[in-house]
């Protein structure tokens, strides 16, 4: 199928317009998110002309935002991605849950999916898809929040970038920054080790607050992975003996 075909095909599913009606009532956060970013690549000072770049190629606030005061600091160049590694390193574990749905599509199209892919895609598709397995109405599904998701991201992010020397920092969009990303944290919240590894990565990241570049913010990554594994490994570890006292009896 060729990509004139199957955009088209794609637009016209009704399960497109689910997935894209059903992102709307996120899409003020996501725009509001979006603005804060923009603003803060000009004012960390790129030109306008990388900051359209940069939003349009990387398309990840939180590793844009993360990125931005260690260039405005001077950081090296390794610090910048390692921090911008790490900020989307949850990335791999939406990618992993999302392989029972798309594995079964040709290369390009799961190329696409995962350059647009983000948190609040992952967290209503789920809601929408509870059971793994390929469906054909999922990846319409997923393009129809897609539509929404990065449209009010990119829009919102360039005008950011067009209006930055315009608009004053006195109207604390940093703020408004900080309250988008912990809606997007909190509706990721479903389960204790989600909760814990929250609360570790948040302990963490203060705690480590005078480290110098930024790096508490590698350091909260860090606690919340290993907490997150550990307990993880330990309700395996439950699970699997549970199991086999089940069988014992039988």
């Amino acid at each position: 199928m060729s990509f004139a075909a199957f955009a088209r095909a794609t637009a016209l599913h009704p399960e497109f317009r689910r997935g894209a009606r059903e992102m709307l009532h996120v899409s003020l956060g996501v725009a509001a998110w979006g603005l804060v970013t923009g603003v803060a690549m000009v004012k960390s000072g790129l030109t306008a002309p990388l900051a359209v770049l940069m939003s349009l190629a990387v398309f990840a606030g939180s590793a844009q935002l993360a990125a931005m005061p260690l260039i405005a600091s001077g950081a090296p160049i390794w610090v910048v991605w390692a921090t911008a590694a790490c900020v989307n390193l949850r990335f791999v574990i939406f990618s992993a849950m999302w392989r029972p749905y798309f594995a079964p599509l040709p290369r390009w199209r799961r190329c696409l999916c995962g350059y647009f892919s983000g948190d609040l895609n992952y967290v209503i598709f789920m809601k929408r898809f509870p059971v793994p397995g390929p469906a054909p109405e999922q990846e319409p599904y997923f393009w129809g929040g897609v539509a929404t998701n990065w449209s009010a991201w990119q829009a919102s992010s360039l005008g950011g970038i067009a209006l930055a020397n315009v608009i004053p920092i006195e109207w604390g969009l940093g703020f408004a920054g900080v309250l988008a990303l912990l809606g997007v944290t909190c509706s990721l919240l479903q389960d204790r080790a989600t909760w814990l590894a929250g609360g570790t990565a948040a302990s963490a990241a203060v705690a480590a607050y005078a480290l110098p570049l930024k790096l508490n913010i590698l350091v909260a990554i860090a606690a919340a992975v290993a907490v997150g594994l550990g307990i993880e490994a330990a309700e395996g570890a439950h699970r699997r003996a549970r199991q086999g006292a089940e069988e014992a009896r039988r």
